[in-house]
């Protein structure tokens, strides 16, 4: 069984869980992937993640857990978490009726990370005896080096006005070396470059 198939199969047991738990309804197709969460405000810290039907071509929620997490009984409680906004809907956020939802399905603790209750943890027990193991071993980010563009901040010294912008651009060291300082296309002029570093697309 290959991790994502133990996903779906969990999902079963989590879905019903909450749905006579919370005398709620999921009405929206959901996908699960083991796999880093993305986007704004996401990284090593976030264990799971939920994208809402707006943004899939086939309108179906999409689940990630992250692949630092192995042990079954937390891969499940991240589930119900996500199961959750999957059911009120990702724009709600971790406030009503998220919370009102999400206790009743067990969970506790702050909303925007939960943990499984006591009585959760016992109905979750009982899914992974029929489940088996969760098929994955633990990924560990640790030492990983992050990847990143050295460039340096050129920008225009030869504004008019002193509330003026100037023109600036991110260039490598490479090209200062080899071709000097890019013009600015305002004043023809070479522009400043200063010794400021910044990761690629940073603002």
């Amino acid at each position: 069984m290959t991790r994502e198939e133990w996903l779906n199969m969990a999902s079963a047991y989590a879905i019903r869980h909450i749905e006579s738990s919370a005398k709620v309804s999921l009405q929206t197709a959901v996908r699960f992937s083991c796999g880093f969460p993305g986007g704004r405000g996401a990284g090593n810290k976030t264990i799971g993640q939920c994208w809402p039907t707006e943004l899939s071509a086939d309108q179906t929620a999409e689940i990630f857990i992250s692949p630092v997490l192995s042990d079954g009984l937390q891969v499940l409680a991240v589930m119900v978490h996500e199961l959750v906004h999957a059911i009120v809907g990702c724009q709600r956020g971790h406030k009503a009726p998220f919370a009102k939802v999400a206790k009743a399905s067990g969970l506790e603790g702050k909303m925007t990370s939960t943990v499984a209750s006591m009585g959760l943890l016992v109905t979750m027990g009982g899914w992974l005896e029929a489940l088996g193991a969760y098929p994955h071993a633990a990924l560990s980010t640790a030492g990983r080096k992050k990847q990143s563009t050295r460039l340096l901040k050129a920008y225009c010294a030869h504004t008019g006005a002193a509330d003026d912008k100037p023109y600036t651009v991110r260039i490598t060291q490479k090209w200062v070396t080899e071709l000097g300082a890019p013009l600015c296309p305002c004043h023809n002029r070479s522009m400043h470059v200063d010794g400021q570093d910044s990761e690629e697309g940073d603002e």
